[in-house]
């Protein structure tokens, strides 16, 4: 299973062809994973990729387990 690369900054173009967008605001982004790639903090697979370049960001009451990544300019949150 191929793990998305987050050394230095994401680059979500490098992985549209297995990724859904879902939304797309200002400074956010929300993504299904349609391909099946692994989540770059503990390697299972994951279902939705959040990314944000804001500096703040609010979230309401995960109904699954998600993990957190931060590179050089954004926060990634992967939901399982």
């Amino acid at each position: 299973m191929e793990e998305l690369d987050v050394s230095g900054s994401f680059d979500v173009h490098e992985y549209r062809h297995g990724l859904k967008l879902l939304k797309d605001d200002r400074g956010t982004m929300t993504l299904s994973n349609r391909t099946g790639f692994g989540c770059p903090a503990c390697g299972n697979e994951f279902e939705t990729l959040f990314i944000s370049e804001k500096r703040t960001n609010t979230f309401g009451n995960p109904d699954s387990p998600f993990c957190l990544v931060r590179t050089d300019d954004q926060l990634l949150v992967l939901t399982h």
